[in-house]
């Protein structure tokens, strides 16, 4: 120490080993750790790291095998904003897994096993920003009011999935949505999916890859691409009738026909009581004239 107080430059460059060995202790084990951030790309964990430091914003997961993600341990990274949790193994039970992790601004799970995402899913998630579902190919249903709480949505990435069909309403209804990827999945372009195509044309979401956005089923329609269906869904879903509606067109019209039946047989009944009683008093009168 010099006589000013100052740590001379060997003493400065042993407290600032102690802190790199600080961080490296905080660190976990096959990790690696920066200010901030906690890198545990393809170490083949099968669960979450044990000793993450509380203070992290970024962690990264990619290329592990972790099948769940503990709710209670995660809640402790209060602070987490950016989470990467791509090429894992993550299944369907995702709800209520980030309900600790309010600030989440990006978060990618991608190339898993996903199999469905509902309210509870991401409902707690208010600030997030980036979403990335991609590559889940076991996906098959989003929920309605999958997104409702995620206002501040920006960009969802469902491309490569086993979606069928998406609810015109859960993107509809994201008012920051810019991007939004569709492409390689078996969309079914049915009726019920026209409003969806309908919303697409006249949307100013940015659609990646829109040459990969095609009809799957049904087979007149397969690997048309969905914006250029949406003339030949309009004619077919006003013009065509399914067997459905000739049922109620049918029992409509008996329901037309057997009401006319009663109405004609209950005015006949009327004109013949009327015509019976009209003539009996004529006969009366007659009887009291002579």
């Amino acid at each position: 120490m010099s006589p000013s107080g100052r740590p001379q430059p060997l003493s400065l460059m042993f407290l600032l080993g102690m802190g790199m060995a600080s961080e490296r202790i905080n660190c976990p084990s096959s990790c690696t750790c920066q200010y901030l951030e906690v890198n545990c790309t393809g170490q083949q964990l099968h669960e979450l790291p044990a000793a993450i430091p509380l203070d992290t914003r970024q962690l990264i997961l990619a290329v592990n095998n972790i099948s769940y993600l503990p709710a209670v341990e995660l809640s402790f990274l209060a602070d987490l904003v950016y989470l990467d949790c791509r090429k894992n193994l993550l299944g369907d039970d995702l709800d209520f897994t980030f309900i600790g992790v309010a600030k989440l601004v990006y978060l990618d799970l991608s190339f898993n096993n996903l199999t469905q995402v509902t309210f509870s899913t991401f409902s707690n998630l208010l600030s997030l920003v980036v979403l990335k579902i991609s590559n889940n190919p076991n996906l098959v249903a989003i929920e309605k009011d999958a997104f409702t709480n995620n206002t501040w949505l920006r960009h969802l990435d469902v491309r490569r999935t086993g979606l069928t069909f998406l609810d015109t309403s859960t993107v509809r209804d994201l008012p920051n949505l810019r991007f939004l990827g569709l492409s390689d999945n078996p969309w079914h372009c049915n009726c019920s999916f026209l409003d969806f195509i309908t919303w697409m044309t006249e949307s100013n979401v940015h659609f990646p890859d829109a040459d990969n956005i095609t009809c799957y089923t049904p087979e007149g329609l397969h690997a048309q691409k969905m914006p250029v269906v949406e003339t030949q869904l309009h004619f077919i879903c006003l013009t065509q009738l399914y067997k459905q509606d000739y049922i109620f067109l049918c029992l409509i019209g008996f329901c037309i026909f057997f009401a006319g039946t009663m109405a004609a047989w209950l005015a006949g009944i009327c004109v013949v009581i009327y015509e019976f009683h009209t003539s009996k008093g004529k006969e009366e009168e007659e009887e009291e004239d002579t």
